[in-house]
């Protein structure tokens, strides 16, 4: 910047009150330490289900272990929220793929009433803001 324009902003500040902005704050998220899954049980008659955190605790637990043997069982798992058939989990950022894989390829289980039980994922990402809200997006484009 010249001289001469450095005094022009001078006066404008001067005469008009007006001053130059500043950041306040600048913040950069580059690598997340948690990641998110929304999983939904899944029965074969389609009829009602219900989860708890000890069920969902269980089926993530019996799906590591089937994946991954011990190694996938040592994988910390924090459960979030279990509401009707539909649960939220927070893993390891690196284990996002491990766990998402290892719940697909789960065979699933048979509950007390001989129901076939299976837990889907609907979403994963690495925040969760970006999985809320998104109720009712999967029949968005049905007809």
């Amino acid at each position: 910047m010249s001289q001469s324009q450095d005094t022009s902003q001078a006066s404008l500040v001067g005469k008009t009150g007006l001053q130059k902005s500043h950041d306040l704050l600048t913040c950069t998220a580059r690598a997340p330490q948690f990641a998110y899954i929304h999983m939904e049980l899944v029965t074969d008659d389609g009829g009602a289900a219900e989860l708890d955190n000890i069920q969902v605790m269980s089926y993530c637990t019996a799906a590591l272990r089937q994946f991954l043997g011990l190694t996938g069982m040592a994988i910390p798992l924090d459960i979030l929220k279990a509401e009707g058939a539909d649960c939220w989990v927070r893993v390891p950022a690196p284990d996002l793929g491990s766990v998402a894989a290892a719940v697909t390829a789960w065979k699933g289980t048979v509950d007390g009433d001989g129901r076939a039980c299976l837990l889907r994922v609907k979403q994963c990402s690495d925040w969760l803001g970006t999985m809320v809200g998104g109720d009712g997006l999967d029949r968005l484009w049905d007809s």
